[in-house]
């Protein structure tokens, strides 16, 4: 794959870089290995300095940064400078926290004394996706630098100005070189790097294709792998919920990032009894959105990241069509340049079909009705993902109840999945495993060493 900046809202190119040569990659990897020798001896303070140093240059450039996030995938301007304050967001709370999420835990031994030291285990690799392109990486290099790692970074060929950009802000932070590294590589070459003995763990964010196989990498070579995949996340609306709210949440879950997130609210869900009046008021909200420039702010629904995706997701939206689907709205490519796709709304939807099963990575709803509550729980957990899920109703203990029976690592009440800096992060089934974002987050690649201290007199 070309690694290529090609703006989705008129399809052109704008830039090209090459990728790496092997003796390039050696390099970068041996310079990570010997920079983590000294890294790892550093204080947390120092860490934490350098930490808020990037936060702060990526807020004093967020214009640059923001538009090169619309440039290279076409998110909106302003969720871009949104995007931007979450990762030094992310970056702060980090420098903020991570000594005392790392400190060491003393233990209650029979006889003896004994704790838990956490120590970094050396140079990671993380393999990011371009749906948003600084949080991602924030959320995978802050915590592991914090920890005294060091890492390299693949990110998707199709932002690589995002990609150098973040290099950039650890280079003006003044890090050392080969504390975070930007590798310009194709997915093939992933593996020869995964297996690579200076690598001691891996964390991808990305497709379930692409986890397979870092995970199968990872397998090989005996290392730790952490994988955040698709979601198809359900979003149930109960029959006392408020469904002014509801709808506003609705429209703001699924069409968040034009849909392309893999927390976004993709099925919705409604009992029977409230069924017609919110699918009526969703229909016109979605029916009313601005097309248009990324750039502009009035925009309300942008492209696709690109021209493939755009007719992947037609190409979902066409099998469940021909097996039997209603689309109610959208449904169409919108004519002219960019990778334009009318908002969608599929109803109708069976299992065998593509929309029932697959992640629809763009701004389609699939619409359920459903007769109770235990029919919105099972048809929740009949997907093969497990990622997120949101319940709308005004019995929060109700809520509560229904939340523990949905089969996810995430479930939001009275609002879509979310993400924020203090909140575990991750999923379960085929959306992965492992956690990010939290406490959780930068106790994923560290050494829980036990440390035990026992007196002669002691029994064995």
């Amino acid at each position: 794959m070309a690694i290529q900046t090609i703006n989705p809202f008129n399809n052109q190119v704008v830039k090209s870089f090459h990728e790496m040569t092997p003796q390039a990659v050696e390099v970068a990897i041996s310079t990570a290995d010997e920079t983590f020798q000294s890294w790892r001896h550093t204080t947390y303070p120092y860490r934490a300095g350098l930490l808020h140093k990037v936060a702060k240059l990526m807020r004093d450039q967020k214009d640059h940064l923001a538009k090169l996030i619309t440039l290279e995938m076409g998110k909106l301007i302003l969720q871009s400078y949104g995007e931007i304050e979450l990762s030094a967001k992310i970056i702060d709370y980090y420098a903020d926290n991570g000594e005392t999420f790392l400190e060491d835990q003393r233990l209650e031994p029979d006889f003896g004394e004994a704790y838990i030291k956490s120590s970094p285990i050396g140079v990671l690799l993380g393999v990011q996706p371009w749906n948003f392109p600084f949080y991602q990486v924030a959320r995978f290099a802050a915590p592991n630098i914090m920890a005294g790692n060091v890492v390299l970074v693949k990110h998707a060929s199709n932002v690589p100005q995002c990609a150098l950009a973040i290099a950039e802000l650890f280079e003006q932070a003044g890090a050392p070189v080969g504390l975070y590294t930007n590798l310009f590589l194709s997915g093939s070459r992933i593996d020869g790097v995964v297996s690579d003995v200076r690598i001691k763990g891996v964390s991808l964010t990305g497709s379930e294709a692409a986890g397979s196989s870092i995970a199968t990498s990872a397998g090989k070579a005996l290392k730790k792998s952490v994988l955040e995949l698709g979601g198809s996340d359900a979003f149930i609306v109960l029959e006392d919920a408020d469904l002014d709210a509801a709808v506003e949440w609705a429209v703001i879950g699924r069409m968040n990032n034009t849909g392309q997130c893999c927390v976004a609210s993709k099925r919705i869900i409604v009992l029977e009894a409230v069924a017609d009046k919110f699918l009526a008021r969703f229909k016109e909200k979605l029916t009313g959105l601005r097309v248009g420039d990324p750039m502009d702010e009035r925009t309300e629904l942008g492209p696709l990241s690109s021209q493939a995706a755009a007719l992947q997701l037609m190409d979902q939206i066409q099998r469940s069509v021909t097996a039997g689907a209603q689309v109610i709205l959208g449904g169409n490519l919108i004519d002219g340049e960019g990778a334009f796709i009318e908002a969608t709304i599929l109803t109708g939807l069976k299992p065998g079909m593509a929309a029932y099963h697959e992640e629809l990575f763009g701004p389609v709803a699939a619409f359920y009705r459903v007769e109770n509550e235990q029919a919105a729980i099972d048809l929740a957990n009949d997907s093969p993902f497990g990622l997120g899920g949101s319940i709308f109703t005004t019995d929060i203990e109700r809520g509560k109840r229904l939340a523990e029976q949905i089969d996810t690592g995430m479930v939001f009440i009275n609002h879509p999945t979310w993400t924020q800096a203090d909140l575990p992060f991750g999923g379960t089934k085929r959306s992965g495993y492992g956690r990010e974002l939290s406490r959780a987050g930068i106790q994923e690649f560290v050494n829980k060493k036990l440390i035990r201290i026992s007196k002669v007199s002691d029994p064995f």
